[in-house]
């Protein structure tokens, strides 16, 4: 118990409390508009300098608060199943993961360092958590990945590239450790201009944003009326000679390969505009996530969605666990089924990689290096929430990281393109 009672002390609950707030300034400023970057620079060193002088128990504490204060919102789409009591025990069991997961990879970290009964095990041991921070991004709950340290600096003065993310621990351990100012004048070496604010997309592009809600969209009595509203707005963006338009996921929430009279009349469309839509597919046994390429020469490119969101389309537990919790949670509904291999598809000269929502903020879909991205996303599940903000960041990170060019379309927040000036 008293061991225990460690863990709850007003100290490490007050630490681990103020290393979660340093580290997430940046995204709630980020919600309020305020583009900060000297802030965010200052607000992340702190962060980080504090979780490498912290003891194991505050890494928990840290861990918690960092789940608490950026994926509260993953469980704001249980109120959409009638399960809304549960949303309070969601937000506790994902900031009890993280914090255990920090508790794990600290107190292992802190037994290799006794290991050295040197004068410099307080060194071995802040080089131990740099390590850890430096690989976190690399650690993936449930397949779910969008805790990355190296977010911090996304809209900050210093690099995201591993090299010098690694750099600016080192800096900060080797400073700490001497205690010499001038130490930290090696973070110049890091420095990075900040990932470009979104922006309106050209004016050839009619980048769509929709604001569906969940209940309307899969309510079978709205999707006539729905559909007829999306053909409407394809028109408008041939009235305005736009020569893309561009619709966010699943924005028609049927098999579009079964639904022939609506099939054709996008195809119609598609004479005067190149037309890109969510929509769903049907293989013949399971359901597809897919990106619907209509083109003005009549042909019709298919991209299936690679990487399924934990829960939301393919459940990661074990087979007798994951009927069950499709069973009690999604009324029995099967999985997604995953394409195998990234789709690249070209429009009027241009190659875009292929992305819808989750899969767009995942590391595998910038290798090799897209130069131009299309991105499908539907927010509705989790709006109004932080979840575009930090969506958001994520496409800016790797934009940041990558210099790929992203067109994004989204239902329940506002769409964007993120681009280098140069661009």
């Amino acid at each position: 118990m008293s061991k225990i009672r460690h863990y709850f002390s007003t100290f490490v609950l007050i630490r681990g409390f103020l290393i979660a707030l340093f580290g997430s300034a940046f995204l709630y400023l980020n919600a309020l508009c305020l583009h900060t970057p000297l802030l965010n620079t200052l607000f992340a060193l702190i962060s980080l300098s504090l979780l490498l002088l912290s003891p194991p128990k505050v890494w928990f504490w840290g861990g918690f608060f960092f789940a608490l204060f950026w994926f509260w919102w993953i469980a704001l789409s249980f109120q959409h199943y009638a399960l809304s009591w549960l949303i309070p025990f969601i937000v506790l069991l994902i900031s009890l993961i993280y914090g255990l997961l920090f508790l794990l990879l600290a107190t292992l970290s802190q037994h290799l360092s006794h290991l050295y009964q040197t004068p410099y095990k307080r060194l071995f041991r802040m080089v131990g958590y740099g390590v850890i921070l430096l690989s976190l991004s690399l650690i993936h709950p449930f397949g779910f990945d969008w805790f990355k340290p190296e977010l911090l600096l996304t809209e900050s003065y210093l690099g995201v590239q591993k090299w010098q993310f690694g750099l600016v621990l080192l800096t900060l351990i080797v400073y700490l450790y001497t205690q010499k100012p001038l130490v930290l004048l090696l973070l110049l070496i890091s420095y990075a201009p900040p990932a470009p604010i979104p922006q309106p997309a050209p004016q050839t592009m009619a980048l769509i944003s929709t604001h569906i809600s969940v209940e309307q969209k899969w309510n079978p009595k709205m999707i006539p009326q729905t559909n007829e509203a999306l053909l409407a707005t394809i028109e408008k963006a041939i009235q305005a000679k736009k020569e893309i338009v561009i619709l966010p996921e699943s924005v028609f929430p049927l098999f579009l390969n079964y639904e022939h009279d609506l099939f054709q009349r996008l195809q119609t469309l598609a004479k005067k505009i190149t037309i890109v839509t969510g929509g769903l597919y049907w293989d013949g046994k399971t359901p597809k996530n897919s990106t619907y390429i209509f083109h003005p020469n009549g042909k019709v490119t298919l991209a299936h969605k690679v990487l399924l969101v934990p829960f939301g389309e393919a459940n990661p537990l074990p087979d007798f666990l994951s009927h069950w919790v499709n069973k009690i949670f999604y009324d029995g509904a099967v999985d997604y089924k995953a394409e195998k291999h990234l789709t690249d598809y070209t429009i009027n000269g241009i190659t875009y990689r292929n992305a819808i929502c989750f899969e767009a903020t995942s590391e595998k879909l910038y290798t090799p290096t897209p130069k131009q991205m299309i991105v499908l996303s539907n927010n509705g599940w989790f709006t109004p929430s932080i979840e575009p903000t930090l969506q958001s960041l994520l496409l800016r990170y790797y934009h940041k990281k990558y210099g790929t060019t992203i067109y994004h379309s989204v239902n329940g927040s506002s769409s964007y393109m993120i681009a280098s000036s140069k661009n």
